[in-house]
Protein backbone atom coordinates (compact mmCIF):
# COMPACT_ATOMS: atom_id res chain seq x y z
CA UNK A 1 0.00 0.00 0.00
CA UNK A 2 1.20 3.45 -0.82
CA UNK A 3 1.10 6.41 1.57
CA UNK A 4 -1.65 7.88 -0.64
CA UNK A 5 -3.69 4.67 -0.32
CA UNK A 6 -3.39 4.78 3.46
CA UNK A 7 -4.27 8.46 3.61
CA UNK A 8 -7.36 7.99 1.43
CA UNK A 9 -8.56 5.03 3.49
CA UNK A 10 -8.12 6.95 6.72
CA UNK A 11 -9.70 10.15 5.41
CA UNK A 12 -12.73 8.36 4.02
CA UNK A 13 -13.25 6.15 7.07
CA UNK A 14 -13.15 9.22 9.30
CA UNK A 15 -16.28 10.45 7.52
CA UNK A 16 -18.21 7.57 9.11
CA UNK A 17 -18.11 9.46 12.38
CA UNK A 18 -20.66 8.48 14.96
CA UNK A 19 -22.31 5.26 16.07
CA UNK A 20 -25.39 5.90 13.94
CA UNK A 21 -23.32 6.44 10.78
CA UNK A 22 -21.21 3.38 11.49
CA UNK A 23 -24.25 1.19 12.12
CA UNK A 24 -25.91 2.51 8.96
CA UNK A 25 -22.76 1.69 6.98
CA UNK A 26 -22.56 -1.84 8.42
CA UNK A 27 -26.26 -2.38 7.67
CA UNK A 28 -25.71 -1.19 4.09
CA UNK A 29 -22.72 -3.52 3.72
CA UNK A 30 -24.54 -6.63 4.95
CA UNK A 31 -27.66 -5.83 2.91
CA UNK A 32 -25.53 -5.64 -0.24
CA UNK A 33 -23.60 -8.79 0.62
CA UNK A 34 -26.78 -10.81 1.17
CA UNK A 35 -28.41 -9.37 -1.96
CA UNK A 36 -25.45 -10.30 -4.15
CA UNK A 37 -24.64 -13.59 -2.39
CA UNK A 38 -27.78 -14.86 -0.62
CA UNK A 39 -26.16 -18.26 -0.12
CA UNK A 40 -23.89 -16.60 2.47
CA UNK A 41 -26.79 -15.52 4.71
CA UNK A 42 -26.97 -18.85 6.61
CA UNK A 43 -23.36 -18.34 7.75
CA UNK A 44 -24.46 -15.32 9.82
CA UNK A 45 -26.59 -15.01 12.95
CA UNK A 46 -30.22 -13.93 12.65
CA UNK A 47 -29.61 -10.93 14.93
CA UNK A 48 -26.93 -8.84 13.24
CA UNK A 49 -26.49 -5.99 15.76
CA UNK A 50 -23.44 -7.41 17.49
CA UNK A 51 -21.90 -8.46 14.19
CA UNK A 52 -22.31 -4.94 12.78
CA UNK A 53 -20.46 -3.62 15.84
CA UNK A 54 -17.69 -6.20 15.36
CA UNK A 55 -17.36 -5.28 11.70
CA UNK A 56 -16.90 -1.62 12.55
CA UNK A 57 -14.47 -2.41 15.39
CA UNK A 58 -12.40 -4.51 12.99
CA UNK A 59 -12.42 -1.82 10.32
CA UNK A 60 -11.41 0.76 12.93
CA UNK A 61 -8.47 -1.42 14.00
CA UNK A 62 -7.39 -2.04 10.43
CA UNK A 63 -7.57 1.61 9.43
CA UNK A 64 -5.63 2.66 12.53
CA UNK A 65 -2.88 0.06 12.04
CA UNK A 66 -2.33 0.27 8.28
CA UNK A 67 1.10 1.76 8.83
CA UNK A 68 2.00 -0.89 11.40
CA UNK A 69 1.59 -4.17 9.55
CA UNK A 70 3.89 -6.01 11.97
CA UNK A 71 1.29 -5.36 14.69
CA UNK A 72 -1.75 -5.78 12.46
CA UNK A 73 -0.63 -8.95 10.67
CA UNK A 74 -1.08 -11.41 13.56
CA UNK A 75 -4.51 -9.96 14.37
CA UNK A 76 -5.64 -10.36 10.77
CA UNK A 77 -4.23 -13.90 10.67
CA UNK A 78 -6.20 -14.79 13.81
CA UNK A 79 -9.32 -13.32 12.21
CA UNK A 80 -8.79 -15.46 9.11
CA UNK A 81 -8.39 -18.58 11.23
CA UNK A 82 -11.58 -17.80 13.17
CA UNK A 83 -13.50 -17.37 9.94
CA UNK A 84 -12.79 -20.99 9.02
CA UNK A 85 -15.03 -21.99 11.92
CA UNK A 86 -17.77 -19.72 10.61
CA UNK A 87 -17.75 -21.48 7.24
CA UNK A 88 -15.89 -18.81 5.26
CA UNK A 89 -14.19 -20.04 2.10
CA UNK A 90 -11.52 -18.33 0.00
CA UNK A 91 -13.99 -17.59 -2.78
CA UNK A 92 -16.22 -15.67 -0.35
CA UNK A 93 -13.61 -12.97 0.18
CA UNK A 94 -14.09 -11.44 -3.28
CA UNK A 95 -17.83 -11.17 -2.63
CA UNK A 96 -17.22 -9.50 0.73
CA UNK A 97 -14.71 -7.12 -0.84
CA UNK A 98 -17.14 -6.12 -3.58
CA UNK A 99 -19.88 -5.46 -1.00
CA UNK A 100 -17.46 -3.43 1.12
CA UNK A 101 -16.37 -1.23 -1.77
CA UNK A 102 -19.98 -0.74 -2.90
CA UNK A 103 -21.14 0.17 0.63
CA UNK A 104 -18.28 2.63 1.07
CA UNK A 105 -19.09 4.30 -2.24
CA UNK A 106 -22.77 4.54 -1.29
CA UNK A 107 -22.07 5.82 2.23
CA UNK A 108 -19.49 8.40 1.16
CA UNK A 109 -21.41 9.73 -1.83
CA UNK A 110 -19.64 12.70 -3.40
CA UNK A 111 -16.68 12.21 -1.05
CA UNK A 112 -15.86 9.01 -2.97
CA UNK A 113 -13.26 9.20 -5.75
CA UNK A 114 -11.00 6.88 -7.72
CA UNK A 115 -8.07 7.40 -5.33
CA UNK A 116 -10.27 6.48 -2.37
CA UNK A 117 -11.44 3.37 -4.20
CA UNK A 118 -7.86 2.44 -5.05
CA UNK A 119 -6.84 2.78 -1.41
CA UNK A 120 -9.66 0.59 -0.13
CA UNK A 121 -9.08 -2.02 -2.83
CA UNK A 122 -5.38 -2.13 -1.93
CA UNK A 123 -6.15 -2.44 1.79
CA UNK A 124 -8.79 -5.14 1.30
CA UNK A 125 -6.62 -7.08 -1.15
CA UNK A 126 -3.72 -7.09 1.30
CA UNK A 127 -5.78 -8.03 4.34
CA UNK A 128 -7.97 -10.63 2.65
CA UNK A 129 -4.83 -12.26 1.28
CA UNK A 130 -3.45 -12.57 4.81
CA UNK A 131 -6.78 -13.92 6.07
CA UNK A 132 -7.05 -16.49 3.28
CA UNK A 133 -3.49 -17.71 3.82
CA UNK A 134 -4.09 -18.04 7.54
CA UNK A 135 -7.37 -19.86 6.97
CA UNK A 136 -5.75 -22.29 4.56
CA UNK A 137 -3.09 -23.07 7.17
CA UNK A 138 -5.77 -24.46 9.50
CA UNK A 139 -8.26 -25.85 6.97
CA UNK A 140 -8.95 -29.55 7.26
CA UNK A 141 -7.73 -31.41 4.15
CA UNK A 142 -10.43 -33.00 2.00
CA UNK A 143 -11.12 -36.59 2.98
CA UNK A 144 -9.68 -36.19 6.48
Amino acid sequence: MTPTDIAKVRQSFALLTGPAEKDAFATLFYARLFKEAPFLRPLFPNEMGELRQKLMATLTLVVRELTNLEELGPKVEALGKRHVGYGAKPEHYALVGAALIWALQEALGDQWCQETRDGWVAAYTLLSGVMIAAAESVAVPAGA
